[in-house]
């Protein structure tokens, strides 16, 4: 289950968008992935913590984050 507090990165059109789930509208857009991600991870940060989904190009999810002071479910790395 997502919080308010987790984001989403994944690219829309010719752009990469960072956005919190639940809002309707996005925080920021970039022109590169990494730099979506990037923004993404600061706000995160910048608000306790979170998970972090980044889609790929083909908008399947390739990877999740959780970033502290979050709580990750798994108790491993990576």
């Amino acid at each position: 289950m997502s919080k308010a507090t987790d984001r989403m990165v994944y690219k829309r059109g010719n752009e990469w968008v960072n956005k919190a789930n639940g809002n309707s509208r996005v925080s920021s857009t970039h022109s590169t992935q990494r730099e979506a991600i990037e923004s993404a991870r600061t706000m995160l940060k910048n608000s306790d913590g979170g998970e972090l989904t980044i889609k790929g190009t083909n908008q399947l999810i390739r990877e999740k984050n959780t970033i502290p002071p979050g709580n990750d479910p798994r108790n491993i790395k990576g």
